[in-house]
C-alpha cells in the first residue's frame, strides 16, 4: 500500500507501507479524497506544535469502509463494509481540564490524524477511531464531502460568534474557509456578507457559491463599518485591516491561522471605549456531526470550491500549488489513476 510521508520537516518521500489492520474499536477506511490546506504546509515545514515525524499527512477525508474492528459494532453503532464515510480528525484524552469543562477543542494532549501524532489520509487506506467516523448517504459524492471537515470548522467559528438577525459580516479570504464562512453568514442571520480578496480569481469563486459584494478592497464597499469582521486569512496586513472596520459594540474573529510569532497592532483604546470582542476559534468542538447534516442538505455549494485533484504521486506539486495560491480547494485521490486532474 502506497503512502505520502513527511519523513521530517521540509522532507516528503513515498512509500510502500503494510496494509492496516483494526484495533477492536477502529475502522480502516479506502481514502476517496483529502483535502491540502494550511495546516498540512505547517506540519511539513515543522511549525504545528507536537507534531511527531515521520507522519502521514492529510485530515480533510472522505472514503469507504473495507475493514471493522470486533467491537465497532457495539450494539449503538451500525458500520458495515462498503459505507461511504467522513472521518473528524480530532482526538482528545478525555481527561484533562479542558476536556471536563467541554472544551475538547483545547484538550492539552489534542491529538489531529495526519497532524499530530497520528497517520492521516493521504494513503490508500487508513485507520480511524469509530468514535470519529461518520456514515454519509450512499448519494453523497465523496470527492466533495472531503469539505465536511473543514465546514466543521466554519461552524464552530460561528457557534463562537453572536447570532443576531440583521447584522452585517465582512470577511477578509475568498479560500476555503472564506467561501465556507460566507456561505454559513446568512443561516447565521446575516443581512449581508462582503467578501475581500486580493486574488480576483478568488472572488470569482465567491460570486459562484452567492456572495454579492466582492471587493479587493473593503475600502471600495458602500458600508464603513460591520458588526462582524472575521479574518480567515491568518495575514497581518488583513487583521490591521479589518479590526478598525468593526462597528461600536461589534466582533472581530481571528479563524485564519496566523505564524507564531506574527504580531500585529491596533487601538485599544477603542476596543475598551467601543466594547469591542476579539475572539479566536479552534479546529472543530460538537460541529462534525452538524457539518456532515448540513452538508447532505444543501447548505454550501461543493462544486465550484474544488478545482484540481492529484494522485499520491503529485503530492509535492499539490503542495506546492497551495503554497502559491493557484486554484481552489486542492485535493488527493490516492485510488484515482487520473492525475493533475482539473476539475473546474
Amino acid at each position: 500500500m502506497r503512502a505520502v510521508v513527511f519523513e521530517a520537516p521540509g522532507r516528503l518521500g513515498l512509500v510502500d507501507r503494510p496494509e492496516p489492520t483494526p484495533g477492536p474499536k477502529d475502522i480502516v477506511i479506502e481514502t476517496a479524497a483529502v483535502g491540502i490546506c494550511g495546516t498540512d504546509t505547517h506540519v511539513f515545514d515543522g511549525e504545528f506544535e507536537g507534531t511527531v515525524f515521520p507522519i502521514v499527512p492529510g485530515h480533510e477525508a472522505t472514503g469507504t469502509i473495507v475493514a471493522l474492528g470486533d467491537e465497532v459494532n457495539d450494539g449503538v453503532n451500525t458500520f458495515a463494509i462498503g459505507d461511504h464515510v467522513a472521518v473528524n480528525p480530532s482526538t482528545t484524552c478525555g481527561e484533562c481540564e479542558f476536556c471536563l469543562t467541554g472544551r475538547q477543542n483545547l484538550c492539552r494532549r489534542w491529538n489531529g490524524l495526519g497532524v499530530v501524532a497520528s497517520d492521516g489520509a493521504s494513503q490508500e487506506r487508513f485507520t480511524a477511531p469509530v468514535a470519529n467516523v461518520f456514515k454519509l448517504k450512499p448519494e453523497t459524492d465523496l470527492y466533495e464531502a472531503a469539505l465536511i471537515e473543514p465546514l466543521a470548522c466554519a461552524i464552530r467559528g460561528w457557534d463562537i460568534l453572536p447570532r443576531r438577525i440583521g447584522d452585517h459580516v465582512l470577511i477578509y479570504g475568498s479560500g476555503t474557509m472564506g467561501l465556507l464562512m460566507a456561505q454559513l453568514a446568512p443561516r447565521a442571520g446575516a443581512a449581508s456578507v462582503t467578501i475581500v480578496d486580493v486574488n480576483e480569481e478568488r472572488l470569482r469563486v465567491a460570486e459562484e457559491v452567492g456572495v454579492e459584494n466582492r471587493f479587493t478592497r473593503a475600502d471600495d464597499s458602500d458600508i464603513d463599518k460591520w458588526d462582524v469582521v472575521i479574518d480567515c486569512t491568518g495575514n497581518v496586513r488583513a487583521i490591521e485591516d479589518g479590526l478598525p472596520r468593526v462597528k461600536a459594540g461589534g466582533t472581530f474573529q481571528h479563524f485564519g491561522v496566523a505564524p507564531t510569532d506574527a504580531v500585529a497592532g491596533y487601538s485599544p483604546f477603542r476596543v475598551y471605549r467601543d466594547e469591542i470582542s476579539i475572539v479566536g476559534t479552534m479546529a472543530v468542538l460538537n460541529t462534525f456531526g452538524r457539518a456532515v447534516q448540513m452538508f447532505e442538505a444543501g447548505a454550501i455549494k461543493p462544486g465550484p470550491m474544488i478545482s484540481h485533484a492529484f494522485t499520491l504521486d503529485d503530492y509535492a506539486d499539490a503542495l506546492e500549488m497551495f503554497r502559491k495560491g493557484t486554484g481552489r480547494k486542492l485535493q488527493i485521490r490516492p485510488n484515482d489513476a487520473s492525475s493533475k486532474v482539473l476539475i473546474g
